[in-house]
């Protein structure tokens, strides 16, 4: 088996084929490989004119969906991301933006949250996200200018995340992973999962959340396969996102169960799903059908 392995994110991002869809959701084109490339050089081109560059923190507050996923790939490939749970009350949002000393925080274009006030306060800069026609394409507003100390791409040992410790025996505490330490990772879960080029994941975990981002986003877009982002787990709707497409094979990121389709296999049922399950402290998983 050929193992393909990157050090940072935007050398993840190339395994994809141009044409190949890279991002999708409900009700809207998909962006593809080649322009999730793009919107990365864009977006690094974006953040350096803001005086925001490598190993510079950037707060997020968006909702589950393709532009929180493209929103974390894309400012990882040139900063250090640091996404945070849109559902938090001001208090919240306190404690974490002043821990995080972040150099700007991006919220939707619209969107209504006390992380708002919480920034202004806290004199950090806010910035825009308005979304494109396509899935996940975005564009970045501020009028934050400024020259940041070290531009372009990151490099390996730069960290592309930050996160923090549930806090259940003492405060929350910084958790910082670097290019190579996440790209490690989802190469890793690509291989276990044996995702290829023509597999979907239909991603349903919180993507503020460590296995959302690695597993549920990072390790098919790793294998150069796609990811098809929900706002979350809906039991209602869950069998007809599992068809919207005719992908051959579909995963759900979800700890558990993370849900696979056989690849040309009939439509999808609970018999003919292979199931993974995942603990929430770790992304290792056991296969088996169901």
């Amino acid at each position: 088996m050929t193992i393909y392995h990157a050090d940072t994110m935007t050398q993840l991002l190339a395994r994809g084929s141009d044409d190949a869809p890279a991002i999708g959701a409900l009700g809207r084109p998909s962006l593809t490989h080649a322009g999730l490339r793009a919107l990365a050089a864009r977006t690094v081109a974006s953040l350096n004119a803001m005086g925001i560059g490598r190993n510079d923190r950037v707060a997020m507050v968006l909702p589950n969906g393709p532009e929180m996923a493209a929103l974390f790939i894309t400012v990882a490939c040139g900063a250090t991301t640091a996404p945070l749970n849109p559902a938090y009350k001001a208090d919240e949002f306190d404690f974490y933006l002043s821990d995080l000393n972040a150099k700007a925080l991006v919220v939707m274009q619209g969107m209504d949250t006390p992380a708002r006030a919480v920034a202004t306060a806290k004199h950090i800069p806010i910035v825009e996200l308005v979304p494109g026609e396509l899935a996940a394409d975005f564009t970045l507003v501020s009028d934050l200018k400024g020259t940041p100390a070290h531009f372009g791409l990151s490099e390996p040992e730069d960290i592309a995340l930050v996160l923090h410790t549930s806090g259940t025996t003492s405060r929350p505490k910084i958790v910082p992973l670097r290019q190579i330490n996440v790209t490690a990772s989802a190469y890793h879960i690509g291989e276990a999962l044996e995702l290829t080029p023509d597999d979907v994941c239909l991603n349903i975990m919180p993507l503020f959340h460590i296995h959302g981002l690695i597993a549920g986003l990072l390790a098919p877009l790793s294998r150069g396969g796609s990811v098809f982002c929900t706002p979350g787990f809906n039991a209602l709707k869950f069998f007809a996102a599992m068809a919207l497409e005719n992908a051959d094979r579909r995963e759900a990121g979800v700890p558990p169960p993370r849900l696979l389709r056989p690849p040309n296999g009939p439509a999808t049922t609970p018999s003919t799903l292979r199931m993974s399950l995942a603990g929430f402290s770790a992304p290792s998983c056991e296969a088996c059908t169901v």
